[in-house]
């Protein structure tokens, strides 16, 4: 196997690219954490889960939520840490 040769031009090259999809990332994200308070199908939509998998969590506790007047609302951050609690660690 031969050895590859980087070069302070691939890095410069790489950094750009890096920071073009990370912008594009924030671009994107933008809007969903500066929202304080989700409804159920944002939440649905954020998380790819159907309406009876969020209920499921209601119910069990695991994801908080308030109601008012019959529309059920989530705090963005508290889904965020409910899905950092969650994470798995997987050792190799």
């Amino acid at each position: 196997m031969g050895a590859t040769i980087i070069t302070t031009e691939d890095l410069m090259e790489f950094k750009f690219e890096l920071l073009e999809d990370i912008k594009e990332l924030l671009h994107n994200n933008k809007g969903r954490s500066e929202k304080k308070w989700l409804k159920s199908n944002e939440v649905r939509e954020l998380l790819g889960i159907s309406p009876g998998t969020l209920q499921n969590l209601r119910i069990n506790g695991t994801l908080p939520f308030t109601k008012i007047g019959g529309v059920l609302y989530y705090e963005y951050h508290e889904i965020m840490e409910v899905l950092e609690k969650n994470k798995i660690h997987k050792r190799i």
